[in-house]
């Protein structure tokens, strides 16, 4: 291996220290701000160190052909150390700052979606209820009238076709009242039939 691809996967692995503090700090940070239930962590702590792994594996493969050296580990430990020293506090503060910036954004846009939507439909289902209410109050209040005004002209007709009436009720009663004769005696008959044959 030439010195220059050994100074090459030196970089390449300083890098990868780097970013490996800045995933870190980024995962933590998120971590705390969205409160991850405690038994979580161990998990995410897993996951993380398995897709590091493989990043870095990857890096190296792509800069030596997968060689594993001691200036490997030196390049990783130098990245690793120089992000806490330099760049951790900036980076911590910036992830931070996006997840209050995309804080800010949802609560803008589910206002706008309350401002926009929600509460106009909540405005106008008020006012049909209320349209509703008083259309119906207003016609009761007009059949009330009209039943009022109209009451001479019913009792003229009532008085006109009474006679009429009157004795198609009558006939209609004592059909309904030998129909009831006729259910009864059936019933009874039923009845009869059935002792009979109970007892022979």
């Amino acid at each position: 291996m030439t010195l220059t691809m050994q100074w090459y996967t030196i970089a390449m692995m300083l890098l990868s220290g780097i970013g490996m503090g800045v995933a870190f700090d980024g995962y933590r940070v998120v971590s705390n701000e969205l409160r991850f239930p405690r038994w979580w962590l161990p998990v995410l702590d897993i996951i993380y160190w398995l897709v590091a792994s493989i990043i870095v594996f990857r890096v190296l493969y792509a800069s030596n052909n997968g060689e594993v050296r001691a200036y490997v580990f030196l390049g990783l430990a130098i990245g690793v150390t120089s992000y806490y020293f330099l760049f951790s506090k900036p980076v911590i503060k910036l992830v931070q700052g996006i997840i209050r910036t995309i804080r800010a954004l949802i609560r803008g846009i589910v206002k706008t979606v309350e401002f926009v939507i929600i509460k106009p439909i909540l405005l106008l289902y008020k006012l049909g209820i209320v349209v509703l209410g008083f259309g119906t109050a207003f016609t009761i209040f007009v059949l009330k009238i009209v039943l009022k005004l109209t009451r001479p002209l019913w009792l003229l007709l009532w008085w006109v076709l009474g006679p009429i009436i009157r004795p198609l009720n009558r006939q209609f009663t004592k059909a309904a009242n030998k129909l009831k004769l006729a259910e009864r005696f059936k019933a009874a008959v039923a009845r009869v039939v059935a002792l009979w044959r109970k007892l022979f």
